[in-house]
């Protein structure tokens, strides 16, 4: 768990940095440091799904091009 928080840690500093930068507001990077990873882990989930479905029979996964994934 400690190398989880800090991961989560490292990637909210990271994304409120780039914000802040670009920007030059810290509204914005906070809001984009909170809402990004919340995203991020949703697209997540379903990329675990679309991955799940493209694995052999066995479970072992097969080397596939993402053209295929996506059809």
């Amino acid at each position: 768990m400690a190398k989880t928080m800090s991961f989560a840690t490292i990637h909210y500093s990271v994304a409120f940095t780039v914000a802040y930068v670009m920007t030059g507001s810290a509204l914005v990077g906070g809001t984009i440091a909170l809402v990004e990873p919340a995203i991020n882990t949703v697209a997540f989930h379903f990329h675990e799904q679309v991955w799940k479905r493209k694995q052999k029979p066995d479970g072992s996964n097969q080397p596939i091009l993402l053209a295929k994934i996506l059809t």
